[in-house]
């Protein structure tokens, strides 16, 4: 039910050697349901709470107004900087209600400490605040973007994931790009591989493009590029290969190549000698006929 220290030296150095960064996430303030369980003096109501055993949106969440809250996630944050040598430590952000902090004398009074007009900004408060720890570190951070929900934050990496009818994705990456942010693009529109290919079909994800049209040169340059999620709650070890392959080949064709010069026909046509790859591998890819017949 966790790593250890050598378990996690093990994964960064297997990445290192294919030259891949592994970035780690820290949830906060929200998505830290099994640290309030071992620590309940962080929350706003002091528990008791039980571990998460599924995928949820909590109402308990680290509390702003604590100094303790701070010092356990200096604590934290410097053994996650000792073991991964990532220039980034993504911090969340995402999905953190702020019903607890509306009604915690603590959370108030920070609020009216540091000048700030409501919860939304608390939250873009506390992420700066870890912000300028870890650039202590020589360390910068990525948060969802929630983030900006609260008012412009400091200097962060933006990840975009929202794409629904509230919130458009393509919006949000400009919106950040155009305002001097690093954006990172992951829209559950083509990005989401723990989703069923029947709503992200592999023809989908292959139309994916990060950058804006509207932007221009400078502006994109912002654009750090698109990531694909995994997310695993539902998904056992044995199920995940069979979400990833073969969108991952479309995804990374769709990241390395100009929209304009991509061939649909081409690219599906090139599928089968991939599988061959892939059978060689013992990657056990999605169904060929399942695929076909979605994007088909």
């Amino acid at each position: 039910g966790y790593y250890t220290q050598d378990d996690i030296r093990e994964i960064v150095a297997y990445a290192e050697d294919r030259f891949i960064t592994v970035v780690p996430e820290i949830e906060m303030p929200g998505h830290s349901q099994a640290a309030l369980a071992s620590y309940p003096e962080l929350s706003c109501t002091g528990g008791p709470f039980k571990v998460s055993t599924e995928w949820g949106i909590r109402e308990d969440i680290y509390c702003a107004g604590k100094e303790e809250t701070f010092r356990f996630l200096e604590s934290v944050l410097d053994e996650v900087v000792e073991l991964f040598p990532s220039p980034y430590i993504h911090l969340g952000a995402d999905e953190a209600p702020k019903d607890r902090w509306e009604k915690c004398p603590d959370c108030q009074r920070r609020i009216k400490e540091e000048g700030l007009a409501d919860e939304r900004e608390l939250q873009t408060w506390f992420i700066n605040r870890i912000g300028a720890y870890l650039a202590t570190k020589g360390r910068r951070i990525i948060c969802w973007d929630e983030i900006f929900e609260g008012g412009l934050p400091g200097d962060i990496t933006v990840q975009v994931w929202r794409d629904d009818v509230e919130h458009n994705a393509v919006a949000h990456v400009a919106e950040a790009a155009k305002g001097g942010f690093d954006v990172i693009s992951s829209p559950t529109s083509h990005c989401y591989f723990n989703e069923g290919v029947e709503r992200i079909s592999l023809a989908q994800v292959y139309t994916f493009d990060p950058v804006p049209p509207e932007l221009t040169a400078d502006q994109a340059s912002h654009v750090l590029g698109g990531e694909c999620n995994m997310w695993t709650e539902y998904a056992p070890q044995e199920a995940v290969d069979g979400q990833m392959f073969p969108r991952m080949l479309a995804f990374t064709e769709a990241m390395w190549s100009p929209t304009a010069g991509r061939d649909w026909q081409d690219f599906h046509g090139r599928l089968e000698s991939h599988y061959k790859r892939l059978d060689a591998m013992g990657v056990t890819y999605g169904e060929k006929g399942e695929f076909i017949q979605a994007t088909e």
